[in-house]
């Protein structure tokens, strides 16, 4: 931990903390390219060194040699809950309650109509403007199709256990804020929904891998996940989804797809589920997506849980630290929570020109990234990204904002992607 005031913390000094950092060797399981400072693992996590490797024998052996035999032979028929067994780990979830599936979007809508149905008299989704609006998006498609049944409603984070009544059927919400960073208390509106008949639903994607999660010990009902950010799955990386223990027998997918069959085999017409988390499987398995996530979540269950925690909230904290020290009068606000405890594990920026600002830091070096209207978003993996790291990225970033160097035509035209 940093043991200096900001103002005297030197590069020397965070270097020595790097040195003795229980995680380092983990770094060097990635291929993290010189002269970069990567710090938007919260948004596409870095490319672990062994991916490529396994993802040729997979390609070049098991499916050029072995092809359609290896369904069996490397058991890809059961890799969807064999990665979602590990990941349950990550996450206080037990054997057989995670399965790797689909996307996102669609392991959301599998879950939302799930728990609608297991609310058949309540008529409410119930989440937060501002939630990541892939999820807001999901749920007004879901309302969409229930001809007026469903409804979505949504109220501030501070009125969200106020919110939850007897019309409630879900509450939707993302554990850690895709823009602030701020962490929902899980445990506590889990419990409050549960009081007043309700379940909930938690979209982990800005949390495993990155900050404590607990499913069971919160006694959720649901959850959802990306494996990109920070499990390192890779660009379009399979998903996963939760169902507790307890609701899988009485639970059913609205995507009532062949290998969500209880015997796919047996081809015959009509459909009854598999038992347990398998009925929430649809088509057939993306083995070469799944492969490179199981490579990513391997290294992931390596590293220690809590040094996992201690670190990243030590890596935002002194970047948090240092903005302040080293940036003060540039027009930076800090948009996330001041409290460690209380945000994952990127840090939100806001500037007047937050995006020319970070398209400026970007073209130095260090990569963040942009979230409308106005903040930059750092990202702190704790597998890879070291102490020094925050220096240099503030430094960086002091630079840019004192000499304008943001204030070019170039850094002003908005990309596809920011």
């Amino acid at each position: 931990m940093i043991r200096h005031r900001p103002a005297s913390v030197t590069l020397a000094d965070l270097e020595a903390l790097d040195r003795d950092d229980p995680l380092r060797t983990l770094r060097d399981a990635f291929m993290l390219p010189d002269g970069v400072v990567y710090l938007d693992g919260v948004s596409l996590g870095a490319l672990p060194r062994e991916t490529p490797t396994r993802l040729h024998e997979v390609a070049a052996r098991q499916w050029g040699q072995d092809l359609i035999r290896s369904w069996t032979v490397h058991d890809w028929i059961g890799a969807p809950q064999r990665v979602g067994d590990k990941i349950a780990r990550l996450i206080g979830a037990g054997r057989g309650e995670v399965v790797v599936s689909d996307s996102t979007s669609v392991n959301l809508f599998k879950l939302l109509a799930a728990a609608c149905r297991l609310r058949p008299d309540r008529s409410l989704i119930l989440s937060e403007p501002g939630n990541f609006p892939n999820d807001l998006y999901v749920a007004q498609g879901f309302q969409g199709l229930s001809d007026g049944r469903i409804g979505l409603r949504l109220v501030s984070a501070d009125q969200i256990e106020a919110a939850i009544d007897e019309h409630v059927a879900v509450v939707l919400l993302t554990h850690v804020h895709y823009k602030s960073a701020a962490v929902h208390d899980m445990a506590r509106i889990t419990a409050r929904a549960h009081a007043q008949g309700a379940l909930a639903l938690w979209d982990l994607s800005h949390s495993a891998g990155a900050v404590p999660v607990n499913l069971n010990a919160a006694q959720a009902d649901f959850a959802v996940g990306c494996g990109y950010k920070y499990l390192n799955g890779g660009p379009g990386a399979p998903a996963y989804l939760f169902v507790a223990q307890r609701h899988q027998a009485t639970t059913a997918s609205p995507i009532t797809g062949w290998l969500g069959h209880a015997r796919p085999f047996d081809f015959i017409d009509d459909y009854t589920p598999a038992p347990g988390i398998g009925r929430f499987l649809a088509g057939s398995h993306p083995i070469l997506g799944i492969t490179a996530l199981e490579v990513g979540v391997d290294l992931m269950l390596r590293a220690d849980p809590q040094c996992r925690v201690d670190k990243s909230r030590a890596l935002s904290e002194l970047f948090v630290a240092l903005v302040e020290s080293r940036c003060a009068g540039q027009g930076l606000e800090l948009a996330s929570p001041r409290s460690p405890e209380a945000r994952g594990c990127h840090v939100a920026l806001r500037h007047a020109q937050a995006y020319a600002v970070m398209q400026a830091l970007i073209v130095r070096g260090v990569i963040g990234d942009f979230r409308a209207p106005d903040a930059m978003r750092f990202g702190f993996a704790p597998l890879y990204n070291r102490y020094a790291d925050s220096w240099h990225a503030v430094e960086t970033l002091r630079d840019v904002l004192h000499t304008a160097a943001w204030d070019r035509p170039e850094f002003k035209q908005r990309q596809a992607v920011t």
